[in-house]
């Protein structure tokens, strides 16, 4: 007896060999369909958001086939009601009109009631919850605010008030002895305190003042050597040297003289700190750059001198704290609102006895002031 072979087994109907050509058949329906899941899922994941336009013109769409729906079910439900009047009788139509016009009424609500009444009933818990919470938020702003008010009024009120009631302490000794030796120095004694009030009042109003910025094309590198030229020989005098760092042309838009008033005084506090801790071996880093992107410039002003307490640094840009006696304590702050007035920030990193670093970033198509 002759033995039949795997190999040579009778094809079955089709052509199809048993075993062998369904497995492979299998497996490539298989591949096929991994093949085609990872684009039905990068299709999904690429559907581009639609605009308000879009979105609207859908909504209307979605409505009106509703009605259309709706009408479509009217047209059928009268014309079989008809239909089984005339065929049947009135009884047999009234029993089938109540039981479909049930579903009918279902079906007109759902499709000409409920949308409106549901943007009714959304746009009435909105509002509702905009009543509640809005209040609250206000009340907090507000507080805030007064609170802010508050502070800044006693700053005020002792900042002015101190230096008045010296001038006065001295023009009334003036008074008492008008031939006095002493009332020379008297006399100047009142008047620099009565400049002091005066500076601290021109500095509140430049704080207060909603100062126009320029616009325009500039360097960052330009304005910060403009800075250190106009302390040359006070970085001389103290031995302070100067470190330079810079890492990009620093191009962007934004007002020149305000970012060189910003510099000047971040380095001029540099300065007053090195002279009143008597910093050995004064050094001043000046830092520049770019970020990764190119779309923002960084600047750095770094100090090696006595570094500022914990809660100095939290109140740093607090207007009218200052740690220096004849400080008026509005520098910081009018730096700030510049530095935010070009649409950046700034911020000061320090600890006692590691010196002072202060952090500032621009965008490079600054627009954040006014023409």
């Amino acid at each position: 007896m002759r033995c039949v072979g795997w190999n040579s087994a009778p094809p079955v109907a089709g052509g199809v060999f048993p075993g062998r050509s369904l497995v492979s058949d299998d497996w490539d329906d298989h591949e096929a369909r991994r093949e085609r899941r990872p684009r039905t899922r990068h299709r999904r994941r690429r559907k581009r958001q639609l605009t308000e336009e879009e979105r609207l013109y859908r909504d209307a769409r979605r409505r009106a086939n509703a009605r259309m729906g709706f009408y479509s079910h009217l047209l059928a439900y009268v014309s079989v009601f008809v239909l089984v009047l005339f065929t049947a009788g009135i009884r047999p139509a009234v029993f089938m009109g109540l039981a479909w016009g049930v579903g009918l009424a279902f079906h007109y609500f759902g499709a000409i009631v409920a949308p409106g009444l549901r943007t009714r009933l959304i746009r009435r818990e909105v509002s509702r919850e905009i009543a509640q919470t809005v209040p609250r938020e206000r009340r907090s702003i507000e507080g805030r605010h007064a609170r802010s008010l508050e502070e800044l009024s006693a700053s005020i009120a002792h900042e002015i008030r101190n230096p008045i009631t010296a001038a006065k302490s001295l023009v009334q000794q003036m008074g008492e002895d008008p031939s006095a030796h002493d009332n020379v120095g008297y006399a100047k004694v009142a008047l620099d305190e009565l400049d002091r009030v005066e500076r601290s009042i021109s500095h509140l109003l430049r704080f207060a003042r909603e100062e126009d910025v320029q616009i325009a094309e500039l360097r960052i590198t330009d304005v910060l050597e403009s800075a250190l030229e106009t302390f040359r020989d006070r970085l001389a005098r103290l031995g302070v040297h100067v470190e330079r760092e810079i890492d990009a042309e620093g191009s962007m838009r934004g007002d020149a003289e305000k970012l060189r008033r910003v510099f000047i005084n971040l380095i001029g506090n540099a300065l007053d700190a090195f002279e009143g801790a008597g910093t050995e071996h004064p050094t001043l880093r000046v830092l520049a750059g770019e970020n990764l992107a190119g779309t923002e410039l960084w600047v750095r002003v770094i100090d090696n001198g006595p570094g500022m307490e914990p809660d100095a640094l939290h109140n740093i840009f607090s207007p009218f704290y200052s740690s220096k006696e004849t400080g008026t304590g509005l520098g910081l702050a009018i730096s700030k609102k510049l530095v935010d007035a070009h649409g950046g920030a700034i911020e000061a990193h320090s600890e006692p006895g590691s010196g002072t670093e202060f952090v500032l970033t621009f965008p490079r198509g600054a627009g954040g002031g006014r023409q």
